[in-house]
C-alpha cells in the first residue's frame, strides 16, 4: 500500500496497494452501495493479537449481480473456516474477541507522515476497539486520476476519504450506504455526530447517505478554538508594536499602516529588503487576490458567491466579482502598486517563490488562508529565530468601511458542513459492520482523549484544579516527527470532535487550551496579545457571531457541480479573473481596464452559473423547512 499509493501508476499496482483479497466463498455476501448492479471486492485484514500466520493468497474475479439495498442482517459474516481468515494479509469478518482486524484507508488530502507499524497509541486503540486502521495518502496524482484508477481496477481500500473524487465513487456504485447503521441504536455515537437535519444534507439523489465529512468543525459543547484557519488579511506583530498597537478597522487603515512602517523600516535587521504586501495569483490559489471583496463586505467566506440573507426566508445569491466593493478593493491595490507597496513580482510568482519570500520575514502583510502559508512559515521563523523579532503574523478583521460588522470567524463559531466529500466505507470492505462499529467507538471520550491528547503522564498532566496541560518535554515530543509517527495516532480523517470534553473545562484538543496556545508563541506575539487583551487569533478578527443558513457554505455546491452549462460558465469566469485581476492591479489606467473587465464578464453570461447556485440555495432552504 505504501509503495503503490505514492504513484498510482499502474492498474496492477493499485490492486496490490489496497490489500484487497477475494475468495469464492465471498460471492453470497456480495452487496450493493445502491439499489443497482455493483461489483464487490472484499477488503479487511485480520491479525491474531498473539500470532500472525501466513497463507497463500487466493484471488478470483469479482462477482456482479443485481441485489436490493442491503439490510443489517444481509451484511453478515464470512465463515471463519474460510482460508482467507488464517492469513493476516486477508480479510476476516469475525471481529471476535482476541483478534485485531486491520483495515486500510486511503486519504486524498494533504499528505501526512505515515505511522510506524508499531505505533503505540494506535495499538492501544486497536486493543480497545478490535480494529487497526492503516492510513495512506495519495501523492503524485490528482484525486480525479486516483479515483479513475481505483474504479478501473474495482479494488478499493476499506475506508476512503477521496476529496473531490467522492462523487465519482458514489456514481460508480463503489460505496456502502450508511442508513441502516445510522438508524441502529448500536451506532448512537455516530448518529449523534450530526443532527438529523445535518445528516439529511449528506443524503444523495438515490435517497441514501454514503459519507460524513470529518474536516468540519464539529463541536461538543461550545467552540474552544484559538486559531483562525480561514481567509484574512494578515500582518506581522512587529508592525503593530511599532505603531503602538492601533485598532485597524478598514482596508485603508491597513495599507496606511504598512506604508508608514515601510517608510521607517525599508530593510530588516539582516539587510533583507522589506516587501510591504504580496499576493498569490497562481492556479487555484488565486483566491488570495480574488476572494477579498466578500470578506471586506463582512461576509463569511462562501467560495465563488455571496449570499444576501437580509430576508432569511428568501436569501439571494450575489456575485462579488464586479461589485462596488470589488472595484474599490482593486483600485486600492492599484494605488498601492504604483506607490511600490505591492510586491512587483506578485502576478508571476509561483507558490514556492511566495513561501520562500514569507520565510525570509520580509513580507509585512498578505491576504491568504492560514493553512496555506502559516505552517511552513512558522517553522521557518522558529528555526531562524525570526519569531523573537516580531515576524509572526496575526489576522485583522478589516472591512471596506469603518463601523461594519464582519462574520469572518466561521471556522471557529460555526460547524462548517461540507457535504460534498468525507470518509466513506467502500464496497471492498469485507466487514462494514466492524468499520462502522469502529467509527462509532472512537467517538467515545476515552478513545477520543487518546487520539487528541495521548496518554496521561506521558503526553499530558492533570493539575489539582483539573486542568490538562503539557510540560515542555511533552511539547517538544509532540513536534518531533519520530515521536509522532511512532506514538501519536489522531485519525483526523475519521470522525472527531472539537469543543470541550464532558468536564466542560478542558478542550478536546490540546492546541485549543490557553496554556498550549501560548506555550510555543514568541515574546513578541504574547506582548501583542496582552496589549489588546486577546487570548487567541480569533480575538484579532473582532468577528460578530452569526447563525449560518442551511446552505452554508455555498462552495459545497460548486465543488459538486453536475450541470454542464454551469461548469463551463464558471470555468470561463475563473479564466477571465485569472487574466484581469493582475492587470487591474498593475494597470496604468485602472478605470479603462475595469470597464473592459466588466464588459468581458457580462459577455460570459454569468447568470447561467449564478442561477444554478440560486437553485441550490433555494433547495437547501426548502429542505431545511
Amino acid at each position: 500500500m505504501k509503495r503503490i499509493l505514492s504513484t498510482l501508476l499502474t492498474f496492477a499496482l493499485i490492486a496490490g496497494c489496497c490489500g484487497c483479497r477475494r475468495s469464492g466463498g465471498d460471492s453470497d455476501n456480495t452487496r450493493t452501495a445502491r439499489e443497482t448492479k455493483t461489483t464487490t471486492a472484499k477488503t479487511t485484514t485480520t491479525t491474531e493479537v498473539t500470532e500472525a500466520t501466513e497463507a497463500t493468497e487466493e484471488t478470483e474475479e469479482p462477482s456482479t449481480k443485481a441485489t436490493t439495498k442491503p439490510t443489517k442482517d444481509d451484511r453478515g459474516t464470512t465463515d471463519p473456516s474460510d482460508s482467507d481468515a488464517s492469513d493476516p494479509s486477508k480479510s476476516d469478518n469475525s471481529g471476535t474477541p482476541g483478534t485485531i482486524t486491520d483495515m486500510t484507508m486511503l486519504i486524498f488530502d494533504f499528505p501526512q507522515k505515515e505511522l510506524t507499524d508499531d505505533n503505540e497509541i494506535r495499538e492501544i486503540i486497536a486493543e480497545k476497539t478490535g480494529v487497526r486502521v492503516h492510513e495512506s495518502y495519495l501523492t503524485g496524482s490528482t484525486a480525479e486520476d486516483g479515483v479513475d484508477v481505483l474504479i478501473a481496477s474495482r479494488e478499493f481500500p476499506d475506508l476512503i476519504s477521496a476529496g473531490s473524487g467522492t462523487q465519482k465513487l458514489y456514481q460508480e456504485n463503489c460505496l456502502i450506504p450508511w442508513d441502516d447503521y445510522l438508524e441502529d441504536p448500536q451506532y448512537a455515537n455516530l448518529r449523534n455526530f450530526y443532527s438529523d437535519k445535518e445528516w439529511e444534507m449528506f443524503r444523495q439523489s438515490d435517497g441514501h447517505i454514503y459519507w460524513c465529512n470529518t474536516q468540519n468543525n464539529n463541536y461538543k459543547g461550545k467552540s474552544a478554538s484559538r486559531t483562525h484557519n480561514g481567509l484574512a488579511f494578515w500582518i506581522q506583530v512587529r508592525v503593530l508594536e511599532w505603531a503602538g498597537y492601533p485598532l485597524v478597522e478598514t482596508l485603508d487603515d491597513y495599507f496606511t499602516l504598512l506604508e508608514a512602517f515601510y517608510k521607517a523600516n525599508p530593510t530588516n535587521e539582516d539587510g533583507t529588503a522589506v516587501i510591504p504586501y504580496t499576493a498569490l495569483c497562481e492556479s487555484w490559489r488565486y483566491y488570495a487576490i480574488e476572494a477579498a471583496p466578500q470578506m471586506l463586505d463582512g461576509h463569511m467566506f462562501e467560495g465563488n458567491v455571496m449570499v444576501n440573507d437580509i430576508n432569511p426566508d428568501h436569501p439571494v445569491v450575489e456575485s462579488y466579482d464586479t461589485s462596488e466593493t470589488a472595484k474599490r478593493y482593486l483600485q486600492k491595490l492599484n494605488d498601492e502598486y504604483k506607490k511600490g507597496i505591492i510586491d512587483p513580482e506578485f502576478a508571476d510568482q509561483d507558490f514556492d517563490q511566495y513561501v520562500e519570500k514569507l520565510q525570509t520575514g520580509a513580507v509585512l502583510g498578505l491576504c491568504d488562508q492560514w493553512w496555506d502559508f502559516a505552517y511552513t512559515t512558522n517553522f521557518s521563523f522558529e528555526a531562524q529565530g525570526f519569531s523573537k523579532l516580531g515576524y509572526d503574523y496575526v489576522p485583522l478583521g478589516i472591512t471596506i468601511d469603518s463601523g461594519m460588522k464582519n462574520h469572518w470567524d466561521y471556522y471557529a463559531d460555526t460547524e462548517t458542513l461540507n457535504t460534498a466529500s468525507g470518509v466513506a466505507v467502500t464496497t471492498s470492505c469485507k466487514n462494514p459492520d466492524l468499520a462502522f462499529q469502529f467509527m462509532d467507538r472512537i467517538l467515545e471520550e476515552d478513545i477520543h482523549d487518546l487520539r487528541m491528547w495521548g496518554i496521561e503522564g506521558v503526553d499530558y498532566e492533570i493539575g489539582a484544579d483539573g486542568i490538562w496541560s503539557r510540560n515542555q518535554d511533552m511539547r517538544i515530543q509532540w513536534i518531533m516527527d519520530d515521536y509522532l509517527t511512532s506514538h501519536a495516532c489522531r485519525y483526523l480523517y475519521l470522525p472527531n470532535y472539537c469543543g470541550y470534553r464532558e468536564d466542560g473545562i478542558n478542550p478536546r484538543r490540546p492546541e485549543d487550551s490557553v496554556s498550549e496556545f501560548f506555550s510555543n508563541k514568541s515574546d513578541a506575539f504574547i506582548k501583542c496579545c496582552n496589549a489588546y487583551g486577546y487570548t487567541s487569533y480569533r480575538d484579532f478578527l473582532r468577528s460578530e457571531p452569526a447563525e449560518t443558513g442551511p446552505w452554508y457554505p455555498m462552495y459545497v455546491y460548486t465543488n459538486s457541480l453536475t450541470n454542464a452549462s454551469a461548469v463551463s460558465t464558471l470555468t470561463d469566469i475563473d479564466n477571465l479573473k485569472h487574466e484581469y485581476l493582475p492587470k487591474l492591479v498593475t494597470s496604468d489606467d485602472f478605470d479603462t481596464t475595469w470597464k473592459k473587465y466588466v464588459k468581458a464578464y457580462i459577455g460570459l453570461s454569468p447568470e447561467v452559473y449564478f442561477d444554478y447556485m440560486q437553485k441550490k440555495l433555494d433547495e437547501a432552504v426548502k429542505n431545511a423547512g
